[in-house]
């Protein structure tokens, strides 16, 4: 009996871990088979199809950097918006923000040439995190003083930036020339590829550095989420914001400010989601023009849910949505199976995750089984 005492605590807290690891997990894969199923009902061969798919997303060195390069923005407002999740705070209009930190960062990138490349990134990269905090506050101060839901102020918003980007990109901002853009970023405010950093000797001798278009951005990232992780796992800033999140009533009795936590949630979301769109422009286009962004903003919420909102999460997260985005158009060429499949996996991850109780289902029923056993 001592023997069952000390070791149920311990398969609890297995199965927890297993609970959250598993739950996206299971999701992916019931999301690859239906995915495989409506290839087979369509004529497809599913086994060819996904291992031209692998071969797009992780064939080669260049294979990589492009399903890394598609990642970068992603991990970002994957944490943008897992951060404000972690609140209860459904920030629908990363998108928005992506748009006005990518606006700052090619607007401020011209204005500011001639600065040294150690002055220059930085000073973009906090003008990109101030410009997406900023276009933020707004629907943060709606939802904290007179309650209006963020769903809806956040994806107005997210309109507002898109034209008003595309209005500048076509008028006071555009380049000479037939292309609705502006102008180029100078050297100093480009984020380097990461196989530039290297000499052609060091390349011949470590071919997998090889990483195409990829660039330091990946690094920026990651550094991201570990300092979100960091600051929701150890700070009194992350407390507040669980504590919110888990019951905003509760927290308000034991002396958190929930209108403020709700600012300062909404704020650092829109932060994150404007360092995606410098990411975006000072690393792959160096230049902002009409819809730069794929749905970075709007993809970001899928990567966050799959993560389970959890920052370290995000990043293999984001990194299988990048990979299904690289590796599409190899399976398009060699499978001849249509890019919207891959579009079809991506929301049935997403329904599978959302559909919680389905997917635990599996794991719950095991637990159960397992406590039985010991007991």
């Amino acid at each position: 009996m001592s023997e069952t005492r000390e070791t149920l605590p311990a398969h609890r807290a297995w199965m927890t871990v297993a609970q959250k690891v598993g739950t996206p997990l299971l999701s992916v894969i019931l999301a690859i088979g239906l995915g495989s199923l409506i290839m087979w009902v369509s004529g497809y061969d599913p086994v060819a199809a996904f291992q031209a798919l692998f071969k797009g997303a992780f064939g080669g060195p260049k294979q990589i950097g492009d399903t890394l390069l598609r990642s970068t923005p992603l991990i970002l407002t994957g944490l943008g918006l897992a951060y404000g999740f972690r609140a209860n705070l459904f920030n629908i209009g990363a998108e928005g923000q992506l748009f006005m930190g990518g606006l700052a960062a090619a607007y401020l990138g011209v204005a500011l040439a001639g600065l040294p490349w150690i002055v220059m990134i930085p000073v973009l990269i906090a003008a990109a995190m101030f410009a997406g905090a900023a276009w933020a506050f707004v629907p943060a101060i709606l939802k904290a003083r007179i309650g209006a839901h963020e769903v809806i102020t956040t994806m107005m918003f997210t309109y507002i930036a898109r034209y008003i980007v595309s209005w500048l990109v076509v008028g006071p901002l555009k380049a000479s020339g037939q292309i609705p853009q502006t102008v180029a970023l100078p050297t100093e405010a480009q984020l380097p590829r990461i196989q530039a950093l290297f000499s052609e000797a060091t390349l011949e001798a470590l071919p997998f550095l090889k990483l195409g278009r990829a660039h330091m951005g990946i690094v920026v990232a990651v550094i991201a989420a570990l300092v979100v992780w960091f600051i929701l796992k150890y700070t009194t800033l992350g407390y507040e914001n669980r504590a919110v999140g888990y019951n905003p009533w509760a927290s308000e009795t034991g002396g958190i400010s929930v209108q403020w936590t709700t600012v300062k949630a909404l704020c650092i979301s829109g932060a994150l989601a404007g360092l995606a769109g410098a990411v975006e422009v000072m690393g792959v286009h160096h230049r902002i023009f009409d819809q730069f962004s794929g749905g970075f903003g709007f993809t970001g919420i899928a990567v966050a849910l799959l993560a389970k909102n959890h920052p370290l999460g995000v990043i293999p997260a984001a990194i299988l949505f990048g990979a299904l985005t690289a590796g599409a158009g190899t399976m398009q060429l060699e499978a001849h199976v249509p890019q919207k499949i891959i579009l079809i996996i991506q929301a049935l991850i997403i329904f599978l995750v959302a559909a919680e109780e389905i997917v635990t289902w599996f794991i719950k029923r095991r637990q159960k089984e397992a406590l039985s056993h010991v007991g």
